[in-house]
Formats: C-alpha cells, sequence, structure tokens
C-alpha cells in the first residue's frame, strides 16, 4: 500500500553471513604461507598425486581454500571417499578454517 512505509533492519551478523577481515595483500606469483603448508601436508599424504592445486580463496586470510587433487590413489573410490581421504589427512589444518572447496580426479591414461 502506498503512503505505509516500512523500515526494517539489516538481519543479524552471524545467520549464515561470514565476514573475512584479512590484512593480507598478496601478488599473483607468490603462494601464502597457509597454501604452502596445505601443500606440503597434501604432498606428504598423497604421494602419488600426479598434480595439487591449493588456492586462499579468503585473499590470503587462511579462512577458505580451493584445493584440486589429481591422484591414483583415488582409484576405485567414490566421490565421497575421495573427499573423506582428504579432510582426514588435513585434519588439524581444517581446524582452522571456515570453508574448504575440495575437487579430486584420477589421471586419465
Amino acid at each position: 500500500a502506498q503512503g505505509r512505509g516500512s523500515v526494517r533492519a539489516p538481519p543479524a551478523l552471524g545467520r549464515g553471513l561470514v565476514l573475512l577481515l584479512c590484512q593480507t595483500r598478496r601478488t599473483f606469483a607468490s603462494q601464502t604461507d597457509g597454501e604452502a603448508k596445505v601443500m606440503q601436508v597434501l604432498k606428504e599424504k598423497f604421494p602419488r598425486a600426479s598434480a595439487i592445486k591449493v588456492v586462499d580463496i579468503s585473499g590470503g586470510c587462511g579462512a577458505m581454500y580451493e584445493i584440486h587433487i589429481e591422484s591414483e590413489e583415488f582409484k576405485e573410490k567414490r566421490t565421497v571417499q575421495q573427499h573423506q581421504m582428504v579432510n582426514q589427512a588435513l585434519s588439524e589444518e581444517i581446524k582452522a578454517m571456515h570453508g574448504l572447496r575440495i575437487f579430486t580426479s584420477i589421471p586419465k591414461h
């Protein structure tokens, strides 16, 4: 109805909204300390991996990562099992993260 304006307060923080404050600036060529640490753990846990890529998608804060792993170790495992393997490998590192995107694949021969 016209003339009956209403003002709605913004939703309270914490209702599905995550604010990431980050002071870290990164360049395209550099790898953050967090990316390097996650990469090292994955290399140790997946020694047969043919490709591993770790990207801090929180702008360098270390709050969210995107991981791509290609490994023979995933052969004959369902996707959920592959992702469980990655979660297990990073169990300590995950404690400090807000989110993690995992992409797994098996090398094509």
